[in-house]
């Protein structure tokens, strides 16, 4: 049996943060959960992640074109938590959690069998992921301007970024609520993608193996070439005036889906960090790591790994103010738009052929309401 078996009726809180193989745990628990359920571990909710939910407990979001927020949601989900046997709760938004939130996350799940669990990379790993996530979410901030607002201007640490990725903090916030024998860090090893599920199975005491990685492709990073299409478009969405919903439709599930529909060019320039940044990021990781050892979690893995190195001899000194875009690039960009809004039309068919079937009355009561509420 291992050592990292958690308690019977153990409700496993993993709380990410974003960038730390969240998608490929919540991925593998979501395909196997009923396989799971035959050895007393249960994944709940009819998604991968209860993202609406926890984004509307913590108040930090929603993502743009995305709905409001509604607390309804997260209220929702608890419903739908067993009370019995081990169960696995993950979000990366949980990450945003501070304060009352976390009391009431803790609170609504159980308190006396909430266990969390933070996975961690190393800062230069994070950085520029977090960066091209915020660009796939409307930001036209480029990564010079980025870094120097992060690394430089954000001393106290305050961004939204620091919110989630100062993980010494982060992991402070949660054991402060649930007890620090209650917290476990885990070192995701790049080296080994394998381990990280290995571990996960390890904590419920699910079979070897009933974790698989699922193939999303749609995923993956971005090139810089691809990024600065997507921030192209995300200059122009601003510049006139569209809506966040239409963004959503046509930005982030149409041209950024269509770049990512196909492996990415390994002769593209990726992103970079510059050589400023590493030492910033190797000095930063140094007090993370030190205070998260002093802390009293347990660790899985080797807390030095997440110590950001020195930068190298091939380090850049700074990033280039233009990259060139090929042809082909942006028009997967375009093509992706298109075909979002092909499907959107097909959509709008299938549900007008839903409404001839209904009776006049039934299409009233169906459509007022909602004009009533946008107006």
């Amino acid at each position: 049996m291992s050592d990292l078996l958690l308690p019977d009726d153990a409700l496993l809180l993993h709380v990410g943060p974003h960038k730390t193989g969240t998608t490929a745990v919540q991925s593998a628990f979501f395909a196997a959960a009923s396989a799971l359920e035959e050895h007393g571990v249960r994944y709940p909710g009819r998604s991968r992640t209860p993202m609406a939910g926890v984004v509307a407990v913590t108040g930090h979001g929603p993502m743009a074109g995305e709905p409001p927020l509604d607390i309804k949601d997260w209220e929702r989900f608890v419903a739908c938590v067993p009370e019995r046997g081990r169960v696995v709760v993950s979000s990366e938004f949980f990450a945003d959690a501070e304060g009352e939130a976390v009391e009431r996350v803790v609170e609504d799940l159980g308190r006396d069998r909430v266990h969390v669990v933070v996975t961690l990379r190393p800062l230069d790993r994070i950085v520029p992921s977090q960066w091209q996530q915020y660009i796939q979410n409307g930001s036209v901030v480029s990564l010079r301007r980025w870094l120097r607002g992060i690394l430089r201007d954000d001393v106290a640490g305050t961004s939204g970024f620091w919110r989630r990725h100062r993980h010494d903090v982060l992991v402070r916030r949660w054991a402060d609520v649930v007890g620090p024998d209650r917290v476990r860090v885990v070192v995701v090893d790049d080296r080994d993608p394998a381990a990280l599920l290995r571990t996960f199975e390890d904590l419920v005491g699910a079979p070897d193996g009933i974790l698989q990685p699922e193939p999303d492709r749609l995923n993956r990073s971005l090139t810089l070439p691809e990024v600065e299409v997507v921030r192209s478009l995300n200059k122009e969405f601003r510049l006139r005036g569209w809506e966040a919903r239409d963004y959503r439709r046509f930005v982030r599930l149409g041209a950024t889906k269509g770049l990512k529909a196909v492996p990415p060019d390994p002769s593209a320039p990726r992103v970079v960090l510059p050589r400023w940044a590493l030492e910033r990021l190797h000095t930063v990781s140094l007090e993370m790591v030190d205070q998260i050892r002093a802390s009293g979690v347990a660790v899985v893995g080797d807390l030095d790994d997440l110590v950001v190195a020195r930068p190298g001899p091939d380090a850049p000194d700074s990033i280039p103010r233009t990259v060139a875009v090929p042809s082909d690039v942006a028009a997967r960009a375009v093509a992706g738009a298109v075909e979002a809004a092909h499907a959107d039309r097909a959509g709008m068919t299938s549900r007008l052929r839903k409404m001839r079937a209904l009776s006049p009355g039934a299409v009233v009561e169906r459509v007022l309401p909602r004009v009533g509420r946008r107006r």
